[in-house]
């Protein structure tokens, strides 16, 4: 586990210790905190361990672990490399990620020859994009005749992510990207495209803005038929959220050069400000297109967090590959987005002991 004592390291680390199955080290450049994170699971304190993935002997040192898959947490993502998920390859492990960088995650399949050759498993995007959103969509697509729009979001509790999270947000702020709209590619910047969002209750009505995620990308590719694919996400705390879309228009007209270094202070902010703010957070999925039988047809998938279990909800993907991987299931040879590897049952399993509960859409 790299990264295994931070935001979701941790969280992953606590669900596969107490599995007999899964020999687990834990990963950090900080040797203490690697040692003090293997205690605190009851695992000897030599499961922690420092390694250092920018070292140049990483490769060298990983491959002398001989481990049977890495699980890399040690975000941001967005202006990585593939050095981690390459060292994985000379290794011979299988490798998988929670990033939510477009670029890194979308880009993952210049891998896929070395994977292959190596026959070892490359997945990225384990987390709520696009591995979440991708299972939904399968759960519901056998409903389509034709699925033309997808319109996915996220909205955050009191509890913020992790600091690689909140400053890979922040780091599109303001920026542009390209999301497909009817058909076409069309230029938007990070947090504009304000919109109030009405959730189930008693979630109730949040305010969104446009990010760019992998699903922009990932999804039209692996659903063709798709001409509509966009994404928003924003924070409990409305005063929080349009705070930080009044910093948009700033970073598009060059007032400011990006919005990254406010990410830690306001942070510190929103976990100051935690009593004050709502524990409950959520996601949706709506599709829509053709039924089977002709006529129009849209639907919303709602997953509904509460007491701020919410931000562990992208800790779900990497648990059940983990867990795959040790019943002896061998992931896909080759490197891949992390979509149609796990179904939305097998994406929740392993955070049943949270307080989420799903919103299913009218049975058809």
């Amino acid at each position: 586990m790299l990264g295994g004592y931070g935001f979701f390291g941790a969280r992953i680390s606590r669900a596969l210790a107490g599995d007999a199955r899964i020999r687990l080290l834990i990963g950090g450049r900080d040797a203490s905190k690697a040692g003090a994170a293997a205690l605190a699971l009851r695992l000897p304190a030599e499961r922690g361990l420092a390694i250092d993935s920018s070292a140049a002997d990483f490769p060298a040192r990983l491959a002398a672990l001989g481990v049977d898959l890495l699980i890399h947490t040690a975000g941001p993502f967005q202006d990585q490399t593939y050095e981690v998920p390459r060292a994985a390859i000379s290794a011979g492990c299988d490798y998988v990620d929670l990033a939510d960088g477009r670029r890194f995650v979308a880009g993952i399949t210049e891998l896929d020859g070395e994977a292959r050759a190596r026959g070892v498993s490359v997945v990225s995007g384990a987390s709520s994009v696009p591995a979440l959103t991708s299972a939904v969509i399968d759960r519901y697509l056998p409903r389509f005749a034709q699925l033309t729009s997808v319109r996915a979001g996220i909205t955050s509790s009191a509890q913020s992510p992790g600091p690689a999270t909140v400053r890979g947000i922040f780091g599109y702020v303001g920026k542009p990207f390209t999301r497909l709209e009817n058909g076409v590619w069309t230029t938007v910047h990070g947090w504009t495209d304000l919109q109030r969002h009405r959730f189930p209750e008693p979630l109730g009505a949040r305010w969104l803005g446009a990010c760019d995620v992998p699903d922009l990308e990932v999804l039209p590719k692996r659903y063709p038929s798709v001409r509509t694919v966009t994404f928003h996400a924003g924070f409990a705390n409305a005063a929080g959220h349009l705070g930080v879309a009044a910093l948009a228009p700033l970073v598009r007209a060059g007032l400011l050069p990006s919005a990254t270094p406010l990410a830690a202070p306001l942070r510190n902010l929103i976990r100051w400000a935690e009593p004050l703010i709502s524990d409950r957070s959520g996601m949706f999925v709506e599709l829509a297109g053709t039924g089977r039988d002709g006529k129009p047809l849209a639907l919303t998938w709602n997953l509904l967090a509460a007491r701020n279990h919410g931000p562990t909800v992208p800790c779900g993907a990497s648990i059940a590959l983990a867990r795959k991987r040790a019943s002896g299931e061998r992931l896909p040879a080759g490197a891949t987005a992390c979509v149609g590897l796990l179904s939305v049952e097998e994406y929740l399993e392993p955070l049943a002991d949270l307080a989420l509960r799903e919103v299913l859409p009218p049975a058809s």
